[in-house]
This record gives structure tokens, C-alpha cells and sequence, in this order.
């Protein structure tokens, strides 16, 4: 492990969380939980389905929709009609296929308690999940040591270390060069995403950015 490579990364979540924050993901909603008797883990494993392909934002209306029809969680979605769960899911686009993968995901992941064993690699082999759904659902739902890369994540590595590469070669970079820290790896994956909405955009702020001297971007390295 490159021990000044990890400090600059540990400095780049320090700085990140002071100014930001903590962002406290996955966001999910307790008191709906504890009224209807359902798992919270739940919610994240439909939130990481329907924020595919779409933001955040529109993932979170059709997670409104389910909570109104009491139907948040993994047996309701098994319950629902399939043309009422595609009418509740509708605003976070692809409606029909995210249907299909929330019917497969409900069938093979119950109970919940099955994110805290299950293999990557047979959650690959569950229609609807590739590398980014399946570290969702292992580190925010499962608990365990999993980063998330999401194209927030390789914008901002690539601009401020200069590493570029493929979801598994980020993912193993991230991971070889931070503790194997399930809190960590949650709030520094989400103080990711909310920097580069923020400020590392693809047409970026870098004046008075608070990483600016860690970056390589604004002095056109890389």
C-alpha cells in the first residue's frame, strides 16, 4: 500500500466531510419501517433497483409512491400486481424492466438476512444486479466492506489522482487503499457524489473548491 497515496485519499475525505458534512447514506425512512413491521434493508435493495439509469431524485418519488401504498418493502413488491408496482415505479424510467427486476429481487433475497452472506457473485446471477447494484446492496444493506464506484467516484479519481480504469480496478484501488471500514466506505462514497454534483461538475467550479490543492485538474494535470 502506498502510504502517501492513502493519506492524500484520507485528506480527501476529511476535507470532503468538513465541509459537507455527514451525508448519513443510504437514506432510508424508519418511522415508515416501524408502522408497517417491514426491514429497512429493504428499501435500500428497491432504491438501488430503481435508481439505475436515472437520478436520484426520481428514484425517490417512486419510493414515495410505494410508502403511500404501503407496499415498501420486499413482499409487497411480490404482492403488488405487476401493472400497479409498474404505475408506482414510473417515475424512475425503464418502469417495466425495473417491474422485473424487483419481482426477481424480491423472490431471491428473502429473507432480507441474506445480504449478509450471500456471495458477490451470486448476486450477480440475479437478473437486474451488476457490480455498482450489487456494492449497494452489500455495504448499505448487508454491512459489509464493499466500495461503490459510480461515474461521481471515477470523475473525481481521475481528476484528482490521475487513476482511471474500470469499475473492478477502481473498486480494488479503493479498497487497497483504505481500511476495510463499512462506515467509511458509506460516508465517503456519498461524500463523493454530493462534491461532484456540487462542485466537481463536468464543467467544473475549481475556484475556491476545498480540495483544490489536492487536485491535479486545475493546473490541466490530468
Amino acid at each position: 500500500m502506498d502510504r502517501s497515496l492513502r493519506e492524500r485519499l484520507t485528506e480527501l475525505y476529511r476535507r470532503l466531510l468538513r465541509v459537507y458534512g455527514p451525508q448519513n447514506w443510504w437514506p432510508i425512512d424508519p418511522e415508515y419501517h416501524r408502522r408497517h413491521g417491514s426491514d429497512p434493508r429493504e428499501e435500500i435493495v428497491i432504491g438501488a433497483i430503481l435508481t439505475q439509469n436515472t437520478s436520484w431524485r426520481n428514484a425517490e418519488r417512486a419510493i414515495e409512491n410505494l410508502k403511500r401504498a404501503g407496499a415498501l418493502s420486499l413482499k409487497g413488491v411480490r404482492e403488488l400486481p405487476a401493472e400497479r408496482l409498474g404505475e408506482l415505479v414510473k417515475p424512475a424510467g425503464f418502469f417495466r424492466r425495473k417491474v422485473a427486476y424487483l419481482r426477481e429481487v424480491a423472490q431471491k433475497l428473502d429473507p432480507i438476512d441474506v445480504v449478509e452472506k450471500i456471495d458477490r457473485e451470486q448476486l450477480f446471477r440475479i437478473r437486474g444486479i451488476g457490480r455498482e447494484t450489487a456494492d449497494v446492496i452489500l455495504l448499505y444493506a448487508g454491512g459489509r466492506p464493499f466500495f461503490v464506484v459510480d461515474s461521481y467516484t471515477k470523475r473525481i479519481v481521475f481528476r484528482t489522482f490521475g487513476v482511471k480504469g474500470g469499475y473492478e480496478e477502481l473498486r480494488r484501488w479503493f479498497e487497497g487503499n483504505l481500511p476495510p471500514d463499512v462506515e467509511l466506505y458509506r460516508e465517503f462514497h456519498a461524500l463523493l457524489d454530493e462534491h461532484a454534483k456540487r462542485r466537481c461538475l463536468r464543467n467544473p467550479l475549481c475556484g475556491g473548491c476545498p480540495v483544490e490543492e489536492l487536485c491535479g485538474f486545475p493546473s490541466g494535470n490530468p
